[in-house]
């Protein structure tokens, strides 16, 4: 009887770490791409034939999810000569972790694809360039560097 108890607690022991494990993945931050990932649906709007480089200053610095499902990430709002557009810039954990910091009334230069998301032109950012700094977001197909030590 006693075999059958430790039987019973290990099969549960071993159901509750792979369940936890499954969760842990499917989560936020490092473990999980949160959406933002290189075969998400997200980063497939990205799209090399409609890169531009826009000027501009910073009106506003947000955290937003940009799809269902995705976690947070750095979202800005810049003010070019001719309009003011959205840039999605990438998950926040990693935007988080360098050095370049974005604040409003910062001047930047943004590299990025322009697509329409729910009906609205946003520019998914590949760079930005602020005074001498110059941050790498993504590649010139749009492959996430945040990803990259996934690729071989």
């Amino acid at each position: 009887m006693k075999r059958i108890g430790k039987l019973v607690m290990l099969f549960s022991f071993l159901v509750f770490i792979l369940f936890a494990e499954s969760q842990a993945q499917r989560g936020m931050g490092r473990r999980g791409s949160g959406g933002w990932g290189p075969g998400s649906q997200y980063s497939r709007l990205y799209n090399p034939k409609t890169v531009e480089t826009d000027s501009g200053e910073v009106v506003s610095v947000d955290t937003i999810a940009p799809m269902k499902g995705m976690s947070f990430g750095i979202h800005l709002k810049l003010k070019t000569d001719k309009e003011t557009i959205s840039v999605h810039l990438g998950p926040q954990w990693y935007l988080e972790n360098q050095d370049m910091v974005i604040a409003v009334k910062d001047k930047v230069t943004i590299t990025g694809s322009r697509i329409t998301l729910d009906g609205q032109p946003i520019i998914i950012a590949a760079q930005v360039t602020k005074g001498e700094e110059t941050l790498q977001l993504r590649d010139e197909n749009g492959f996430p560097r945040w990803s990259g030590w996934r690729r071989r």
